[in-house]
């Protein structure tokens, strides 16, 4: 593993506990799990990959929206929220219409065909 790699892993794990004894305490679910099982498939780097069936045995288990009300602006230089969006729709748990997570915003498709649409908010 290179230094790069190694550096991203340990800033990942740092955010991430930082913010996972707030989510833990106040959140439904397993939020270390969403973490160890599923932080490959959310990170800014890399391709979108599918998820593991553990990564969304996990995510079927989380409260998505309150743990969007947790995300902090360290996190969101690290995980992209396409590819957050993208793995809960691929684990059959779609994060809902109206779910603000940082300083995104979860729009309602206009039909079937329409995928969901994050819109930057401007506070």
């Amino acid at each position: 593993m290179d230094i790069p790699k190694i550096y991203f892993m340990i800033l990942l794990y740092l955010s991430l506990f930082y913010a996972s004894t707030m989510v833990s305490a106040q959140c439904q679910g397993n939020f270390q799990g969403l973490v160890q099982q599923c932080s490959r498939y959310v990170q800014k780097s890399g391709p979108k990959e599918t998820p593991s069936q553990g990564c969304c045995t996990v995510v079927k288990n989380v409260d998505l929206p309150c743990i969007c009300g947790h995300i902090t602006s360290e996190v969101e230089q690290i995980i992209s929220m396409e590819k957050a969006a993208y793995v809960a729709a691929f684990c059959g748990k779609p994060i809902p219409r109206g779910t603000r997570c940082g300083i995104m915003l979860f729009r309602e498709a206009r039909d079937r065909s329409e995928k969901q649409q994050l819109v930057m908010l401007n506070n």
